[in-house]
């Protein structure tokens, strides 16, 4: 069974730093693109970060939406089949849904479209508040 799992949201001050993961089962994460993407309350999902699919990590590219670029970090750990969402500096404009995803196709994809990815996880919360 394919399956993404978040974990790691929750409550913190602005300026403060959070770090998401997301497990992946019942495929091996090395070989997909991977995403976040975020949704807050009455708005539209939102990209945040994607790495493309590379024939190994080394070769990995990171992309970032302009409001994560310096302050968030997209990484994977391919032994632990895990991707993750390093997050520093928050501020409470930052406060959303947080969604993991995952894309199987070989070749070139729009990372940044929602409608680009298989597999979503059920999202964990991020807020961002004094």
């Amino acid at each position: 069974q394919v399956q993404l799992v978040e974990s790691g949201g929750g409550l913190v001050e602005p300026g403060g730093s959070l770090r998401l993961s997301c497990l992946a089962a019942g495929f091996n994460l090395p070989f997909y693109n991977i995403g976040w993407f975020r949704q807050a309350p009455g708005k539209e999902r939102e990209f945040v970060a994607a790495i493309r699919r590379s024939s190994d990590s080394a070769s990995d590219s990171a992309v970032y939406a302009g409001f994560a670029e310096g302050r968030f970090t997209i990484a994977r750990d391919s032994a632990k089949n895990t991707m993750y969402l390093q997050m520093n500096n928050l501020e409470p404009e930052d406060t959303a849904v947080y969604l993991c995803t995952a894309d199987s196709t070989v070749g070139f994809i729009n990372v940044f479209s929602s409608r680009a990815y298989d597999y979503w996880g059920q999202g964990t919360q991020v807020t961002v508040s004094s």
